[in-house]
């Protein structure tokens, strides 16, 4: 119970960011997104997914653009805003300086 509690926060921690990661390559469908995710391991479903678009997109860090599909309704693709590049671009930073801590903090530990 103790290790899926601290893998599932460890998971949450890092969701945005993969997700802000995944959108800043381009325009992007919902559901492809769920398909990266998920080639990388991070097991999301829509219900997860769809608040947090729409958190991000509250905050000024995805836009979005309507797409005719032409086997149903239209489709909601994402990008990143300009200010929603800008803290990927700090988010990245974050995450070198976190992979160099935990790295260090555990690269002794097997030798």
């Amino acid at each position: 119970m103790i290790v899926e509690n601290t893998q599932t926060q460890m998971r949450k921690g890092i969701l945005e960011y993969c997700i802000l990661s995944i959108i800043a390559k381009g325009e992007i469908y919902a559901s492809d997104i769920i398909a990266e995710l998920k080639k990388a391991r991070l097991l999301v479903v829509e219900g997860t997914l769809y608040p947090l678009l729409t958190r991000l997109k509250n905050n000024g860090l995805l836009a979005y653009n309507w797409v005719e599909s032409t086997s149903g309704p239209p489709r909601k693709y994402y990008v990143l805003s300009d200010e929603g590049r800008k803290v990927l671009e700090q988010l990245d930073g974050t995450w070198q300086e976190l992979a160099f801590a935990v790295q260090t903090a555990i690269g002794d530990r097997n030798n």
